[in-house]
């Protein structure tokens, strides 16, 4: 590995009490992920919400920590895995923008992280007939209309798997994303499934290797999947279950929900009919209904107004007008990314362009040309 601060940032995911965001708190302050292994105990208790107990963690754990990062990086080199720090610039920029996003991830894969467009596809385990007939026929369907489009669910029985076995079937890219170590898959049957995604898309997990998939780790990779993607797709899903976990999370993230609905009495679609009766999620019944609410529908006609309109344009707005010019129509992370801005300088620039009549704002927070 050519990252000589990869051992210290994998022992910073590893002692206890030190979450994500506490993590990111850490280094904003201490300034170098290195230092927080250098510094003292009176350093770690100036900084705010740091207290007396993880101030002693930090220092009585970091050299433990240290010797696991060790083993890890013997881990990954072995198996050609890409760990990826969140301020690495191939880190998903749309996890970025959430305080709970993991520090850091472990990817094998191909598929590109920052793609154009991802949709999550999540579901019941106890999927029918029906359900994985849905989810087979919209993934065929959007494969022919989106070629830059990435499917992303969790590999679990179910809509899960089936979401998977479409997405290589009709070759489209996609990642699963684990609620363990990429030291084994889980369910053990979806084996020969995982080693065929990772041709075409990848794996994708927070979890250092010999971690066991306990219950709380996949509640915790929902909000992979949920703020990975431009919208959820929910598929089938009983009244409670991941499913519909994922779906709060992307609501509470703001990112566009979808649910097929289901007939009144059936078991597997109550958690679907629930999200679309309560406004969580809008209806959709096909692959045409999503892209037209995502925005997604190729323009029949191009328009160009700075040749037309002398409208002067800022520095940065001219920036942003020329990214428009060569995407078309984009999402506001990615635009933020390629202006190499965050959300909160981007909007208002988007704004006041909005208000010159230059660009358009469409569902899914797309943004394009007029």
């Amino acid at each position: 590995m050519n990252n000589p601060n990869l051992v210290y940032q994998i022992a910073l995911t590893l002692i206890k009490g030190i979450g994500c965001q506490t993590a990111k708190n850490l280094l904003a302050y201490v300034g170098d992920v290195e230092e927080i292994f250098k510094r003292n105990k009176q350093t770690f208790l100036k900084i705010p919400n740091i207290g007396n107990i993880l101030s002693n963690n930090i220092i009585e754990q970091r050299h433990v920590a240290l010797q696991r990062a060790e083993k890890e990086i013997a881990f990954i080199e072995k198996h050609k895995i890409i760990p990826l720090f969140f301020t690495d610039k191939n880190f998903p920029q749309r996890l970025k923008e959430y305080d709970d996003s993991p520090v850091l991830l472990y990817y094998k894969g191909n598929a590109e992280l920052n793609q154009r467009r991802f949709l999550s596809i999540v579901g019941t385990r106890n999927a029918t007939e029906y359900g994985k007939s849905l989810c087979s026929k919209i993934i065929e369907d959007l494969a022919i209309n989106q070629p830059d489009l990435t499917i992303i669910s969790g590999l679990a029985y179910g809509i899960d798997v089936a979401a998977h076995k479409a997405s290589l079937q009709y070759n489209v890219p996609n990642i699963g994303v684990l609620g363990h170590g990429l030291d084994k898959i889980y369910p053990a049957g979806h084996a020969s499934i995982a080693k065929k995604m990772i041709e075409n898309g990848g794996l994708l997990t927070e979890f250092i290797s010999e971690t066991n998939p306990d219950r709380q780790n996949f509640v915790m990779r929902n909000r992979i999947i949920a703020g990975m993607a431009d919208a959820v797709l929910v598929v089938e899903s009983a009244s409670k279950g991941g499913a519909l976990i994922t779906a709060e999370i992307a609501n509470s993230y703001n990112k566009d929900v979808f649910a097929f609905p289901g007939r009144t009495n059936d078991e597997w679609s109550a958690g679907c009919n629930k999200l679309i009766k309560q406004h969580k999620a809008a209806l959709i019944e096909n692959a045409n209904d999503l892209e037209y609410m995502m925005g997604w529908k190729q323009e029949t006609k191009k328009i160009s107004i700075q040749k037309e309109l002398f409208i002067e344009l800022t520095e940065e707005e001219q920036i942003i007008y020329d990214i428009l010019q060569k995407e078309k129509n984009i999402h506001i992370d990615l635009l933020a990314m390629k202006a190499n801005k965050n959300i909160n300088k981007i909007s208002p620039l988007l704004l006041s362009m909005e208000f010159k009549g230059i660009i358009k704002c469409i569902p899914g927070n797309i943004y394009g040309l007029l």
